[in-house]
């Protein structure tokens, strides 16, 4: 035999000698019967005709809990739900507008021909995720760039969404492009 499987033999072998011995192991055997005291119980006697009103001898000090409730103990009713008084909101003290923009200043700005695209504001000049103002002769849209275009020989500077267009351009739906200005930030 090898002795990787005589070690191996050697140790199921005890395992098995240390769970059929329990006693030599540590563990108990079963617990012998024993018989309880008659006295921890109280005797009662009830006759063949009982009343409504039937009493029995209250425990020893020793045996009552500390909650215990007995002929002494005062039990209090419920009352009436108080009444909650609900505050209104609080007042809080905000300073009164001021006159002035909180807009930062442009880095820079461009201008040119803007055309309509519809997947989205393009500009050739700028990169991915730059924030952009864009204003024309129908009012001013901020946008984020999310594309590259247009092509630097077109002539254009930015392609917008259609509806983008329309909105700043302030011109009629057959227009193709119109004059802008472009506020990078």
């Amino acid at each position: 035999m090898r002795a990787g499987n005589r070690l191996a033999g050697a140790a199921l072998t005890a395992a098995l000698a240390l769970g059929a011995v329990p006693g030599i192991v540590g563990s108990a055997g079963p617990t012998p019967a024993s018989t309880i005291d008659p006295s921890a119980f109280q005797s009662v006697q009830v006759p063949a005709i009982a009343s409504t009103e039937f009493q029995v001898d209250g425990f020893d000090d020793a045996q009552r809990g500390a909650n215990r409730v007995d002929a002494t103990t005062v039990l209090a009713d419920p009352g009436k739900e108080p009444v909650r008084v609900v505050l209104g909101r609080p007042k809080v003290g905000v300073p009164a507008p001021h006159g002035g923009s909180s807009l930062k200043p442009p880095r820079y700005r461009l201008t040119g021909y803007a055309s309509f695209y519809d997947n989205g504001t393009t500009a050739m000049r700028l990169p991915r995720g730059t924030t952009v103002i864009i204003c024309g002769g129908g009012g001013c849209i901020e946008r984020v760039i999310n594309d590259y275009g247009p092509v630097a020989s077109t002539g254009r500077i930015v392609d917008l969404f259609r509806a983008d267009f329309f909105d700043i351009c302030g011109c009629p739906w057959f227009s193709g492009t119109t004059w802008v200005t472009i506020s990078v930030y």
